[in-house]
């Protein structure tokens, strides 16, 4: 482990005053003791922490054709790679989205391609039986649409039967309806380089597998209203006018764009969609791989592949910002001294990595000071509010405040002054954009994958009302309020509230309870106790909690599932702030034993190594279709959750 072994570590911990707080635990504090020791030695020597951000073997699958594509396939990198998609395969033949959900013919499809394109006979186990996966449940054209445009670059689709894609669209002003900047951030970065794939018809041969391998299967109603799928005919029949003049424009356009928006790391947005649909469409357009922008593309693509026992594979993100600021946060929350050098580390990797220039966000803000922090290194284009919330309430634990003359008060200032401007007009926070709720592109033909809007959730929102109300100040009294406000309205039912980011309502109530908690208001006590009871009833009879991605899919799922350690970590952090919140810490008896059980659960399943593993995804790209299991979560949040059963005063009592 990076930082030091665990023994010098536990050194440390001495480094940490005692406080008052609920009932002495012994053992609760022990644990935790154990908990940051192990925190603590996966820092990495530059102060920051990022742990791996597993998804499904398609993003692995895409990457390993489009190096196929581009002539720059590395044979040993093939075969680590296939050995771990070997290992993801299921007894079906199938590759899925996560381990609850059943096998997905899109990502199974898609993984049945890269093989046979890395030589994989067609005899083979794994090939023959994702095959058949395939054949049985629709062929090809069950797939999504993404699944058939990469069929279509490799030459094994035609790309008439595909959606539209008119480059012209770069020419609505970013202010106008109908603009690309009506699709959320990562769908407008996708679509750019996309619009020059499919108006060109790109097709990058391969070898193997040849068309036909895969059954097509019945045709599918194309997706969409008859309203679009007449605009889908009126713009085919403009595509077929001379390429010239309007077109010639706009293709220019989209790539000025896109060379526009690629990152200081070589990436775009940070994530791979439309980085690898960026460097093909540059190279659809002339660039050769040489040529910087390519280049720099692919070296910084490497940078997101882990290779180990289970073999090669390629992470759909990275979240070093989001995993070192919630570090951070936790182990203040634990009581880690303001002056440790892991916290003043920390807090400087977390101030250089600040975004103090326009992205996206501006065409729609304009004239608005540049703020906040992204996700990954380097995602100037792209900042966001939840991890701008969440880098604020970490640099408060750690003691700075906005305005007192140093670097990171001056980053909080800014910050600040940008989340208030990315407020909804309804009160409400989405993650990357303000108002980014015109539903038509959701009826658009392209849109059978994942979400194309970024509308405001309580998740973020929670993060947000919090971060403002640590920070504190008549200046964010306003939106303060109208951010509470939207955020009281989202209770579903009794006591629950939605998680988009996190899978699913035990991460929403655990976010917005926390910053209920941190309020102090007399008018949310009884909405804290509300939330919960709705988490009591969701409790194992072994204390632990669980929610399966499939509550995104069906009602009956809910707050049910295998117990994980950062569920039951979220579950008792809306607990400790519905007993904080409420007018009494004994009004209901049945949530302190509640939250007894939960940390319980916690120390029980708590690894020699002091950490914690989650067995299953707890992170969310996109309901219903792509889901993410973040290796830090496991541990980070049982430290904030045991910190604040041993002391909820630093976590909790701010007030106002």
């Amino acid at each position: 482990m990076a930082g030091g072994t665990l023994e010098l570590t536990l050194d440390l911990i001495s480094e940490i005053p005692s406080s008052e707080g609920l009932p002495a635990r012994p053992d609760l504090q022990a644990a935790l003791d154990r908990a940051v020791a192990n925190l603590l030695s996966r820092q990495l020597p530059d102060g920051s922490w990022m742990g791996e951000l597993e998804s499904n073997a398609a993003i692995t699958a895409e990457y390993l054709l489009m190096c196929r594509f581009l002539g720059v396939a590395d044979p040993e990198r093939e075969a680590s790679a296939l050995g771990y998609l070997r290992g993801e395969q299921r007894p079906d033949g199938s590759f899925g989205i996560a381990p609850e959900v059943d096998g997905d013919i899109s990502v199974t499809a898609e993984v049945f391609v890269a093989m046979r394109a890395m030589g994989v006979e067609l005899d083979d186990p794994a090939v023959a039986s994702a095959r058949d996966f395939v054949a049985g449940h629709g062929g090809v054209n069950a797939t999504r649409v993404f699944t058939r445009i990469w069929l279509a670059l490799a030459g094994l689709w035609p790309w008439h039967e595909l959606p539209v894609v008119p480059p012209e669209w770069i020419l609505i002003p970013g202010t106008r309806m109908g603009s690309i900047y009506d699709l959320a951030s990562w769908a407008r970065a996708t679509t750019v380089p996309l619009a020059i794939l499919r108006s060109l018809e790109t097709v990058f041969p391969l070898e193997r597998p040849a068309p036909g391998e895969l059954p097509a299967g019945p045709r599918v109603p194309a997706a969409g209203t008859l309203t679009w799928k007449s605009v889908d005919r009126l713009v085919r029949i403009y595509g077929k006018l001379p390429k010239v003049g309007l077109r010639g424009l706009a293709m220019a356009e989209a790539e000025r764009w896109i060379l526009e928006h690629q990152e200081e790391d070589g990436s775009w947005a940070g994530i791979q969609p439309p980085w690898v649909y960026g460097i093909m469409a540059l190279v659809a357009r002339g660039h050769r791989l040489s040529d910087p922008p390519v280049r720099r593309g692919l070296e910084a693509l490497e940078s997101f592949g882990i290779e180990d026992e289970r073999g090669f594979r390629l992470q759909a993100c990275v979240s070093p910002v989001w995993d070192t600021a919630l570090a951070l946060w936790a182990l203040c929350d634990a009581g880690l001294p303001q002056d440790h050098q892991a916290v003043r580390k920390a807090v400087d990797w977390l101030v250089a990595r600040e975004v103090k220039k326009p992205g996206d966000w501006a065409v729609r803000l304009p004239g608005v000071t540049p703020g906040g922090w992204p996700f990954e290194f380097y995602n100037d284009q792209y900042p966001d509010t939840d991890d701008t919330a969440v880098v604020l309430c970490a640099l408060t634990a750690a003691g700075h405040r906005r305005g007192d003359g140093t670097p990171a008060g001056q980053a909080m200032t800014r910050a600040l002054g940008w989340l208030v401007a990315m407020q909804g007009s309804d009160g409400g926070y989405a993650a990357f954009d303000a108002d980014n709720n015109r539903r038509w592109v959701e009826r658009l033909p392209i849109s059978d994958f994942g979400e194309v809007l970024d509308p405001p959730s309580p998740d973020v929102t929670a993060h947000v009302v919090e971060a403002l109300a640590r920070c504190g100040g008549r200046d964010l009294a306003l939106a303060k309020w109208r951010a509470v406000s939207w955020l009281r309205r989202s209770e579903e039912g009794e006591g629950a509230y939605y998680g988009r980011w996190g899978v699913n309502y035990v991460y929403g109530g655990a976010a917005v309870g926390t910053a209920l908690a941190t309020l102090g208001e007399h008018a949310d006590r009884e909405r804290l106790l509300r939330l919960g009871r709705w988490v009591r009833d969701h409790q194992r009879a072994d204390g632990g909690f669980g929610e399966s991605v499939l509550s995104y899919h069906a009602p009956e799922h809910i707050g049910r599932g295998q117990p994980t350690p950062s569920q039951t970590a979220w579950a008792l952090m809306a607990l400790e702030a519905a007993l904080y919140g409420s007018p009494d810490l004994d009004s209901d008896r049945s949530l302190t034993e509640s939250a007894a059980a939960a940390a319980d659960w916690l120390v029980g399943h708590q690894q020699a190594d002091g950490g914690w593993t989650d067995e299953l995804f707890t992170g969310t790209g996109f309901p219903r279709a792509f889901y993410l299991r973040y290796q830090m979560y496991a541990t980070i949040f049982p430290v904030m959750a045991l910190a604040r059963m041993v002391d909820p005063g630093p976590a909790l009592a701010v007030g106002g």
